[in-house]
């Protein structure tokens, strides 16, 4: 069988031995193909040799460009494709299958205006929760704030007493026994049963707002978009909001749990959209 793209079945393989789900692989294939598919119509350096260490920088920014101003992608997906294409590149160099790295002062694009109103996180939360780039906390935080809660919910002490009467998918299920893998040892260590540890041995164990932060800014960086807990809880109210135009406002404030001038501020925002 051959390859879609260059070092294919090498680089997959080391992606599965990293731990990534077969989903997130599949996206590796589908950007990568789709990249060196362009390359091999449009580029003349490729076409004329197809090899790898023909690739310069301006090589992938051209194929970047065009998912700009042809396909009219937007800046997190934009940041999500530089991101995979950087990962396969990082492989070659440092599996010595190439000598340079194309994509070395490629910048990522700033997120959008309007990002606090992003909802397209909720269709690809279970793709989310498979990929093993993404860290444990950065998905568990997607994960609450996709059932309702803010995380100064979460984080509070004591939270586990009501995450264990959540109903969660199959597909959340899974995650969350990888998840008490992770966190089963932290919680000895810590001498707690809450899900947002430290993980060095401290007085109070619990995370802070700060701490959380640490945690997200690089999940965010691969992923291409906002994983400011807020912004989330943003699209997470105004997304059942927009699925639920026949509930009173009464209604909607009892099942979101906010008071009647939250619910107007959010209609607001969705007016504004």
């Amino acid at each position: 069988m051959s390859n879609d793209y260059p070092y294919q079945d090498t680089f997959e393989i080391d992606l599965q031995n990293k731990g990534l789900a077969k989903v997130t692989i599949n996206e590796y294939t589908k950007i990568l193909s789709d990249m060196f598919d362009y390359l091999s119509d449009f580029n003349k350096g490729y076409q004329e040799n197809h090899k790898v260490s023909n690739l310069f920088n301006r090589d992938i920014e051209e194929y970047l460009q065009m998912l700009l101003d042809e396909r009219k992608i937007n800046h997190n997906t934009y940041n999500k494709v530089l991101s995979h294409i950087n990962v396969y590149f990082n492989y070659l160099f440092t599996h010595q299958l190439n000598s340079n790295l194309p994509t070395i002062d490629i910048k990522g694009l700033k997120h959008e205006s309007k990002s606090e109103l992003d909802t397209s996180w909720l269709d690809n939360i279970n793709v989310i929760l498979a990929d093993a780039n993404v860290h444990f906390y950065a998905r568990m935080t997607v994960l609450l704030i996709s059932k309702g809660f803010k995380s100064e919910e979460f984080l509070q002490p004591g939270f586990y007493r009501l995450f264990n009467q959540i109903t969660f998918s199959d597909e959340e299920k899974f995650f969350i026994n990888l998840f008490d893998k992770f966190i089963q040892p932290i919680q000895l260590k810590q001498n707690s049963q809450d899900i947002f540890l430290k993980q060095r041995l401290a007085e109070d164990p619990h995370i802070t707002s700060a701490g959380l932060h640490k945690y997200l800014t690089p999940s965010e960086q691969y992923l291409g978009f906002s994983l400011s807990p807020s912004e989330l809880f943003t699209g997470y109210v105004i997304d059942f909001i927009k699925k639920n135009p026949d509930l009173s406002d009464s209604k909607l404030s009892s099942q979101l749990n906010l008071d009647l001038s939250s619910i107007n501020y959010y209609k607001g925002l969705i007016k504004k959209d």
